[in-house]
């Protein structure tokens, strides 16, 4: 048995405990799978992340996410609150601006604001509209009539994301969906705040082929959502959406498209633990 540096970090909040915890183990290098895994299941967040050296010197870190059920390869508020804990504990981007961050699904990019810290989102793996089959399965789990969805995509960028589109947060916060009835389902479902409001959206997103009923802030889903809108001429290229609400959260996510077409998705990051983790 080892001592590692541990970190757990509050993501998309700029209050503690109101957005969404990573658990990240630093210099995670030895560690085998099942360890990974086995602490990813004992510490029961969506999302537990091992920091390790990289494999390419393009990076300046690469890192492993496990959910409880399994590893990803991209995930977006571990991406943030990893880097967040590396850069804490002295990591120094050796481009000396940009953070690189490695992982299965390639190199990822990450910038610094102020506490807040942005990713730029990777390329879907998958997308365009949803198979209706799957679409009227989805009405039936939310227990909604199909005519309420008004748009639906893949959004997969690693996790096997879809999402739906109802017409206002309100019916979104509404569903009180049956995840019995899509037990492998990766779906987030996504409707229009009021006018004048903070937020342009509200987001729920259900990772139940993960083991995880609902994920309290989402940042990859976000990430390919936010590809979604902004490449049409309808939405803004610029954005907040609010998650989190229904279980108790506050996620506060700003999604952004720079002069090269680039989406980056972005929110504050606080350290809520710290210490060693003994495996």
């Amino acid at each position: 048995m080892s001592d590692f540096a541990f970190a757990q970090v509050d993501v998309f909040s700029s209050s503690a405990y109101l957005g969404n915890p990573v658990a990240v183990v630093l210099a995670a290098d030895g560690l085998t799978d099942e360890a990974m895994q086995r602490v990813a299941r004992w510490t029961n967040l969506s999302e537990t992340t091992f920091i390790l050296q990289p494999t390419t010197p393009d990076a300046d870190y690469r890192l492993r996410i496990f959910t409880p059920g399994g590893e990803l390869p991209f995930a977006g508020h571990p991406t943030l609150g990893s880097a967040h804990a590396w850069l804490e504990r002295g990591g120094s981007p050796r481009s000396g601006e940009h953070v690189i961050q490695e992982c299965a699904a390639g190199l990822i990019e990450l910038r610094r604001n102020g506490d807040a810290l942005s990713f730029a989102a990777p390329p879907t793996l998958r997308s365009g509209p949803v198979e209706e089959s799957y679409v009227t399965d989805i009405a039936s789990a939310f227990g909604i009539d199909r005519d309420l969805i008004l748009d639906h995509q893949w959004v997969d960028n690693g996790p096997g994301w879809a999402v739906v589109r109802l017409a206002t947060a309100a019916e979104v916060l509404a569903l009180e969906p049956d995840l019995s009835r899509m037990p492998e389902a990766m779906i987030g479902v996504l409707g229009a705040c009021p006018e004048g409001s903070e937020h342009a959206f509200e987001l729920r997103t259900f990772a139940p082929g993960v083991g995880v009923a609902e994920d309290p802030v989402c940042g990859s889903m976000n990430a390919s959502v936010g590809q979604w809108l902004t490449s049409t001429e309808t939405e803004p290229t610029s954005y907040r959406v609010s998650q989190g609400a229904r279980v108790g959260r506050a996620g506060n996510i700003e999604v952004s498209t720079d002069a090269n077409g680039k989406v980056w998705v972005g929110g504050s990051t606080i350290t809520c633990i710290r210490g060693t983790i003994t495996l």
